[in-house]
């Protein structure tokens, strides 16, 4: 792995470049003194050139929880992965990952660029070779204490939409897979509809006054890249996942993790609390991103593969995630057996359904 900027990153193309086409010249000389048979068939070269191309993506956020779980699907699948990073920090983390094991060993190719978020030239300076991009979409708080704020919904927002309208003038970028949470569905009046799937939006007015910043920041980021796919005739796909687990769940993403609880008891309630395994995750935003390449246009999904119902599970959930049953997630909270709400998760069911491998194993 190593770590290359922008400038950097544009020297290295147009040095391939001009070996690619020093190799072609000579396939060509070659070609006309032996007068190949197959006059269809590319120069070796041109096709390696051109499957490598097929195989390069970019994944913003890479040293996150998400992230570092896309990133090493990403390479037990084949692709060669580029991570954007913004801080040195983040470069020193994203080693130590390679370092410790959490970033799987493969043969393909990992690199760290560096890029600003909140410029679009810069990442489209980023993603120039790649053919996909994962953005992640995961912020902390810089101080370290107040958790998901307001002001953090907005800049994810923007960051978004600046990653977003970078895959859309960004000439070798065709895809983009955006993570988005099941918040964005959820928060609705629940009497308008008895299933909660793909096809529902939260009201951001009621994100709002009920002060549930990372749900408004996952609605309103999640609008705004569909605003910019449209727009400029990208391809989008959008996953909104519920609560993210997994190893070291609430240490490795804590501040995600306290942000989507907030609000749980009111999910308990309606049976719209739900959790998903990271790797399962990982796996389901790459098998959305192969399905790309077969469709004309973007489709949304929900994933989740557990909802909580019962005491016993929210007691689990609560001493993972170190919050007090009695007061923020149990606190007089029984399902409400009455309502007719579900969640759907169907059509994500159905993608995964068409491989025969529907999970990963490290």
């Amino acid at each position: 792995m190593g770590i290359v900027c922008p400038d950097e990153t544009k020297r290295i193309e147009i040095e391939e470049f001009r070996r690619m086409l020093l190799a072609n010249a000579a396939v060509h000389r070659t070609k006309a003194a032996d007068e190949f048979q197959n006059r269809g068939q590319l120069p070796s070269a041109v096709q390696q050139n051109r499957e490598l191309e097929e195989k390069q993506v970019c994944v913003t956020s890479g040293v996150s929880f998400v992230g570092i779980a896309i990133v090493n699907q990403l390479l037990f699948r084949g692709y060669s992965v580029r991570v954007i990073v913004e801080k040195l920090e983040d470069l020193e983390k994203l080693r130590e990952m390679e370092i410790s094991g959490e970033m799987r060993q493969s043969t393909k190719t990992v690199e760290a660029v560096m890029a600003r978020l909140n410029d679009v030239e810069s990442l489209s300076q980023a993603f120039n070779g790649c053919r996909g991009v994962f953005h992640t979409a995961t912020f902390v708080d810089p101080a370290g204490l107040s958790g998901y704020t307001k002001s953090m919904a907005e800049i994810e927002v923007l960051v978004t939409k600046n990653v977003t309208q970078a895959c859309a003038i960004t000439p070798s970028v065709r895809n983009c897979v955006l993570t988005s949470s099941l918040l964005a569905c959820v928060w609705k009046d629940i009497n308008s509809s008895t299933t909660i799937d793909q096809d529902c939006w939260s009201d951001e007015s009621i994100c709002i006054n009920k002060k549930l910043w990372y749900a408004l920041g996952k609605l309103k980021a999640e609008r705004a890249a569909w605003n910019v796919a449209k727009e400029s005739g990208f391809k989008l796909a959008s996953i909104c996942p519920g609560l993210v687990t997994g190893p070291d769940f609430i240490s490795r993403n804590s501040t995600p993790t306290i942000a989507y609880l907030k609000g749980a008891q009111e999910m308990f309630r309606n049976g719209l609390l739900a959790t998903v395994d990271v790797n399962r995750l990982a796996v389901q935003h790459v098998l959305v991103f192969d399905e790309m390449k077969n469709t004309t246009c973007g489709s949304r999904y929900i994933s989740f593969d557990q909802v909580i119902r019962s005491e016993e599970e929210f007691e689990k959930l609560a001493r993972e995630t170190g919050v007090d049953p009695t007061r923020t997630i149990l606190s007089n909270s029984t399902t409400n057996s009455s309502n007719s709400i579900k969640l759907s998760n169907a059509k994500l069911r159905r993608l995964m359904s068409t491989v025969h491998r529907c999970s990963t194993e490290f």
